[in-house]
């Protein structure tokens, strides 16, 4: 097989309030808002990764629009979500997510060398910090 999966491009969590979500992502995490809508908001995650924030049921019908049509899609329940931080920041995060209230559920040191903060987003989604290191590769 000559072709092959560069990385994952979006991620998509599904909200309850968009605003309150929005203002999350962007004020606590820092992710820069690229496209606002009653429906959808993406933020620059970094490195040409977007996550897309929909209002929960908002999508289940797909939409058409000028260039084709975005099928059908939707989710409910918590999920889980990691981005990617340098080691050096990683007790700047914990000042970060205390100074907004945001309560560290767990940390984890992993045997590949890397570690991570867990916290959850307005809607109860599971939110990871992680350093290089928590695949075994310190690269990462």
């Amino acid at each position: 097989m000559t072709e092959r999966i560069q990385r994952i491009y979006e991620s998509a969590l599904y909200v309850d309030d968009l605003d309150r979500a929005t203002a999350f992502y962007r004020d606590v995490l820092g992710l820069e808002v690229v496209t606002e809508g009653p429906r959808l908001v993406s933020l620059s995650a970094g490195g040409g990764t977007f996550l897309l924030l929909f209002k929960g049921s908002a999508s289940i019908h797909g939409i058409d629009f000028p260039g084709g049509r975005i099928p059908p899609h939707d989710g409910e329940g918590p999920v889980h979500l990691a981005l990617a931080i340098e080691p050096d920041d990683l007790a700047a995060w914990k000042t970060r997510l205390a100074d907004h209230s945001v309560e560290v559920e767990s940390e984890v040191t992993w045997t590949g060398g890397g570690q991570s903060l867990y916290f959850r987003d307005p809607d109860g989604h599971s939110v990871e910090l992680a350093t290089p290191g928590i695949w075994g590769d310190p690269a990462q």
